[in-house]
């Protein structure tokens, strides 16, 4: 569904992707890592047409989507959230909804069918601004839903959630890929939680691809344990092999 090849970016003198190449397939829940500066959210932008790439190419579902606007590759398919939560703050939560059913595709989902599915209809009419952390990116994921996307693109949407949000949130991920058949790529610290909820990871680290391959084999993979797991880990490592 989705494959970038040899993708880089550069700001300046600055290498922020440098040759990265991986595949996404119809279906899958896949995951992306890596340390902080590491050039994660610099390839949800090249993808999503925030950033152009210096070099390289995007595809999706086979078609060349390289140097699309945002608004053209949301409409191809292809949804996303944000880091920072981002919503229409003087908005209900249905208008925001409302917004992606209206900025989507051929064919959108419309707002009622997303609170429902989301479990916030209760929270229908309440402005966005009063909304806590989690229902706030709810809503923001509700927007991204209603644009009917095939392919959802989640850059570290349980950063502040506790506990219990975080399991309700995965529910809710896995309920979007196994009833509606949405291929996902998410970016997230937390790796427990991402081995978990992916089959295939891929690592990043100053723009380059340090890991391609199973999620369950993540940690057992040298470069990663020394690059990104930590010294922490590292020596249990050594110990274990």
């Amino acid at each position: 569904m989705l494959e970038t090849r040899e993708l880089s970016r550069s700001f300046g003198k600055l290498a922020a992707l440098s040759n990265v190449s991986f595949s996404v397939d119809k279906g899958e829940v896949f995951g992306i890592a890596g340390p902080n500066g590491a050039g994660k959210s610099t390839l949800f932008n090249v993808i999503t047409g925030n950033y152009a790439p210096t070099s390289g190419k995007v595809f999706f579902c086979g078609n060349d989507i390289t140097g699309k606007k945002p608004y053209q590759i949301c409409q191809l398919g292809i949804g996303r959230t944000f880091q920072i939560p981002t919503t229409f703050h003087t908005l209900s939560v249905y208008d925001n909804i409302k917004v992606g059913s209206t900025f989507g595709g051929y064919k959108t989902r419309p707002p009622e069918e997303i609170l429902e599915f989301l479990n916030i209809s209760q929270l229908s009419a309440l402005p966005a601004r009063n909304l806590d952390l989690y229902s706030t990116k709810l809503t923001m994921l509700g927007a991204v839903l209603a644009t009917n996307c095939q392919l959802l693109m989640l850059d570290e949407p349980m950063a502040g959630f506790s506990i219990v949000e975080i399991n309700r949130f995965i529910e809710v991920l896995q309920r979007i890929n196994k009833e509606w058949g949405v291929t996902i790529v998410i970016i997230e610290h937390l790796l427990d939680i991402l081995i978990g909820l992916t089959e295939r990871m891929l690592i990043l680290s100053n723009g380059s691809l340090l890991y391609l391959g199973p999620s369950s084999e993540v940690t057992q993979d040298r470069k990663v344990v020394e690059v990104y797991i930590g010294a922490a880990h590292k020596e249990e490592f050594h110990a274990e092999s």
